[in-house]
């Protein structure tokens, strides 16, 4: 079988291709750059995917296609990427919400715009493979190709696939989805892939802290910080700096116990702030839901819920509303539910299907 892969320049998807190869598949490597100078992203003081580090990384993607021995593209996606993803976040941030760029990407350019283009520039493929932790199977009553949680659930990414389409799980292969992150690390060893063992992963969306530059084109704007009977209690930086659930750089002090981020209020400017037990919530509403390994459901679905990757699903209940979008109630409360994140839904390992919180 000829399958394409996208390869990042980091350890999961080089042993993807090599684990292919020796399965006796053809593998063809497809790296991506995204990164343009001109975005004013042009320092980096963190591990992360979209920032001038790129360079380095795809001398990494080259150097390990040509000890694997494969064919490989680089598919410049600088326009898609700035168009969709980059766009899509700070248009978030301005509307008082907190993106969550990778599931966008995946969606839309990985899964997407890179096997497109890919394809238009006569690179033929069968499949399409990356090292992603998930796992997928066909699923012959329901004739839906269904996405499972990775067998580590200390590493699963299924949150992070879980706006992908029946078309892209169709073409998609995880080979690292019955694997653990240690079990990889032994495999590339003793293949001699010391050097990926040893190389820092990224872990943020941005490798710059400070993501003021994409935003040069809006007029951002300070304000009040306000407690939850609409004290001002101090100024804030502008909308764009804050999140739900966040405590450290709000720059107050003088509290009897500490202070987080609790909403913001777009129309006033405004960044409410107040204890963590005000964090709790049990119930959201999620819109443009998309179910991935189910048909719509036509009755209330119970099932389990998480709204971060870094969370245990909790129990709750979905059911669609008049308007198309679904309330979601939990059976206990859960912290900083966060407008512009995603909540994806579990039965056991099965992903359900995933909207975004409004």
């Amino acid at each position: 079988m000829k399958i394409a892969l996208g390869l990042s320049g980091g350890i999961d998807s080089a042993m993807c291709a090599l684990m292919l190869l020796q399965q006796g598949h053809e593998v063809i490597g497809l790296t991506m750059t995204k990164w343009s100078p001109c975005s004013g992203i042009d320092s980096a003081d963190k591990r992360g995917c979209y920032g001038p580090n790129e360079p380095a990384a795809l001398a990494t993607a080259i150097e390990s296609a040509a000890k694997l021995g494969i064919e490989h593209h680089i598919i410049n996606l600088e326009e898609e990427f700035s168009r969709i993803v980059l766009n899509y976040y700070t248009e978030s941030y301005v509307q008082g919400r907190t993106p969550n760029p990778c599931v966008v990407c995946n969606h839309q350019i990985k899964f997407g715009a890179l096997i497109q283009k890919a394809r238009d520039q006569g690179i033929l493929f069968d499949k399409f493979a990356t090292g992603h932790y998930a796992r997928t199977r066909y699923h012959e009553p329901s004739q839906r190709w269904q996405l499972l949680a990775a067998a580590d659930p200390l590493k699963d990414q299924s949150y992070f696939l879980s706006m992908l389409t029946q078309e892209q799980l169709a073409l998609c292969l995880f080979p690292l989805g019955e694997m653990k992150k240690s079990e990889l690390k032994e495999f590339a060893r003793a293949q001699g892939y010391e050097y990926l063992v040893k190389k820092r992963e990224s872990q943020d969306f941005l490798q710059s802290s400070d993501s003021s530059p994409l935003f040069q084109d809006y007029l951002i704007k300070e304000g009040d910080f306000v407690d939850l009977n609409m004290k001002v209690l101090g100024r804030h930086k502008g909308l764009i700096h804050y999140t739900i659930g966040q405590r450290r750089n709000l720059g107050l002090a003088g509290f009897a116990e500490a202070q987080y981020v609790l909403a913001l209020d777009t129309a006033q400017n405004r960044v409410i702030i107040g204890p963590e037990r005000h964090l709790y919530h049990d119930s959201l509403f999620a819109r443009f839901v998309n179910w991935i390994s189910i048909p719509e459901p036509e009755t209330a679905l119970f099932c389990s819920a998480k709204i971060r990757l870094a969370q245990d699903p909790v129990p709750c209940r979905v059911e669609k509303v008049h308007d198309g979008s679904y309330y979601v109630c939990f059976e206990s409360p859960v912290s900083a539910i966060t407008p512009g994140q995603v909540v994806t839904f579990y039965d056991g390992d099965l992903v359900l299907g995933a909207g975004f919180i409004s």
